[in-house]
């Protein structure tokens, strides 16, 4: 008998190892056959399933839309850190020697990403060529214009807030008569951002909730035309996880290609308005385009449509397959 069953226990530990194997195969062939199955029937009612992936992504479009843009105005806002310029006049009895030498202990601040020293004797000829009076300066008993130094604030500083808080600063210099920070209109800017990027937030949350509840009304309908065929399922032994797996993935599905959607109509969009915005742009005298449509950014839209789908799809699977019981 030892010489018959000597191979028994051997051989019982390679089978477990081979059913081991089969279950871990068999378990991804099982999620692709069903992923390709629930493919197979957006494609066999296309009107419907099309209605939906559009309705999703263009829900997807806007929010993207205005998140992109928000965006690129918020980097070409950065760009003007001239806006943040602070004009100090000097005070008349300050000499060229003490001049100097304010330039050089501001040049060493933290705060402070450029200092530019202009003379009375060259702001008056620049007045003189900007103001159009021509021979009329010359008439005048004396310069009436101080020297100045412009200080230009580091990109850390360049904001509303920072830069009046520089100014406060540098009016403590002895040397210094008057300090002007000309920042009004770059305040009511960075405010229309903040108010823009609010907005498109709480526009994106009500767009994704919609998409949600769209998603789980279509899986709804799903689940409730095949009520049949999850109570046989049922009868026969399938597993909860088994009969929710279809609808799930036809919820990712919907998303996936939601956000392919989604992604060209903002291709699209913003191609379309590329020409207006360059020539907004060069009203300002600034080179522009706009950035962020990346792979990344795709990646993330992608993404985000997925998780939707797979949301929408979950909420309505958890209610509504539990809710089917043969009687």
């Amino acid at each position: 008998m030892s010489l018959l069953f000597k191979d028994r226990n051997t051989s019982a530990v390679q089978s477990s190892k081979v059913n081991r194997f089969q279950r871990f195969v068999m378990f991804f062939v099982d999620h692709i056959r069903q992923a390709l199955q629930s493919l197979g029937e957006l494609w066999r009612q296309p009107v419907a399933s099309l209605m939906t992936i559009g309705v999703l992504g263009l829900s997807i479009t806007l929010p993207s839309t205005l998140y992109i843009l928000v965006n690129n105005v918020e980097k070409l806002s950065a760009g003007w850190q001239n806006a943040s310029e602070i004009s100090l006049f000097l005070k008349p009895t300050v000499s060229a020697q003490q001049s100097q030498q304010l330039v050089n202990r501001l040049s060493v601040w933290n705060e402070v990403d450029k200092v530019v020293f202009i003379p009375k004797q060259q702001a008056l000829e620049e007045f003189e060529q900007l103001s159009g009076l021509g021979d009329t300066i010359a008439y005048l008993p004396e310069n009436p214009i101080p020297d100045v130094v412009l200080v230009t604030p580091t990109s850390m500083h360049a904001s509303p807030t920072a830069a009046k808080l520089l100014l406060e600063k540098l009016l403590a210099e002895r040397e210094v008569d008057i300090g002007k920070l000309d920042i009004d209109w770059l305040e009511r800017l960075y405010a229309l951002v903040n108010v823009a990027r609010e907005l498109v937030t709480f526009i994106g949350i009500l767009l994704f909730l919609a998409v949600v509840l769209i998603i789980g009304n279509t899986i709804r309908l799903n689940i409730l035309n095949k009520r049949d065929e999850i109570v046989v399922m049922k009868l026969v032994g399938a597993t909860d996880a088994f009969i929710h797996r279809p609808f799930l993935y036809t919820g990712f599905w919907f998303g996936l290609l939601g956000g392919l959607i989604a992604w060209f109509a903002v291709l699209t969009i913003l191609w379309w308005m590329d020409a207006s915005i360059t020539r907004f742009a060069e009203l300002y005298q600034k080179q522009f385009s706009i950035t962020g449509l990346d792979g990344q950014a795709l990646l993330v839209m992608l993404g985000l449509s997925i998780l939707l789908g797979l949301i929408g799809s979950f909420i309505s699977v958890q209610r509504h397959v539990r809710q089917i019981e043969p009687s």
